[in-house]
């Protein structure tokens, strides 16, 4: 079974689960509405007190926004459900269940759980993402276009190998709910571009926890600020994170031991 399969099964579990509690519906689209708010507030009073920030424009930080909220939605619509789940299933011994199935015990613990509500953030970012464009002059080319979707798809394999790299150590430690945490905050610092904070966060952002690739970088594709190197680096890197991420997952599946054991 492909893992699109897989995904598209899950994804009908998750509705049918989620469609029974639908008040969580209007729960998720008010939360979305006030985040945006504050979000929006907060570029209000940039702009009032200055014409541009590090030379991104208002429009151009509009668009670093929209992607910020749809790459959140899409972390916590997919990934981090998923990583939390894994989480559980080793501290409870409970994995065994997993690794008992005949499709790959990672493919099957990155698309079990999805939580659909969250594509009220999806759809709030691309919103927020084409009001960036209107105000930036108008629709993309085709070219820019493509190149837009294959900087977010980088990223979010980034930000994915990411979480699996952090929530496989827990066939090592205890709790890593901490760790998990600090990506929470480090990832909210990703609303602004990273070229706004000093040096050192730059490089964590960029290198270290990739929240420069999976938002700033697809904004500069969108706004015309995208470099070849920096395209070209981003592949990389989400290349070298997903074979990382592979080999500290066929590592720690040695380290496991569950309720058989």
């Amino acid at each position: 079974m492909s893992i699109f399969r897989l995904m598209y099964h899950y994804f009908r579990i998750g509705a049918m689960n989620e469609l029974q509690y639908r008040v969580n519906f209007w729960v998720q689209l008010l939360e979305s509405a006030v985040a945006l708010g504050v979000g929006l507030a907060g570029l209000g009073v940039v702009f009032s007190h200055t014409s541009d920030l590090a030379g991104w424009t208002r429009p151009e930080l509009l668009a670093v926004m929209g992607v910020h909220i749809l790459m959140g939605g899409l972390i916590q619509m997919i990934i981090q459900p998923n990583m939390n789940r894994l989480m559980d299933d080793v501290q409870r011994g409970t994995f065994d269940f997993v690794l008992s199935k005949p499709e790959d015990a990672q493919v099957l613990v990155s698309v079990r759980e999805i939580r659909i509500w969250q594509l009220v953030n999806v759809a709030i970012g691309a919103v927020v993402l084409a009001v960036a464009l209107d105000q930036l002059g108008g629709a993309i080319g085709l070219g820019a276009a493509l190149i837009f979707a294959a900087t977010l798809v980088l990223g979010a394999l980034m930000i994915y190998s990411f979480w699996l790299i952090l929530t496989t150590t827990a066939f090592w430690v205890v709790r890593v709910d901490n760790m998990l945490q600090l990506f929470e905050g480090l990832y909210a610092a990703g609303r602004w571009p990273v070229g706004i904070y000093p040096g050192w966060l730059q490089g964590l952002l960029t290198f270290l926890v990739p929240v420069a690739f999976a938002v700033t970088v697809p904004a500069e594709a969108l706004t015309g600020r995208l470099s070849l190197s920096t395209l070209a680096l981003a592949a990389a890197l989400a290349l070298g994170l997903l074979l990382l991420a592979r080999l500290v997952w066929r590592i720690g599946l040695r380290q496991y031991s569950g309720a058989s054991a």
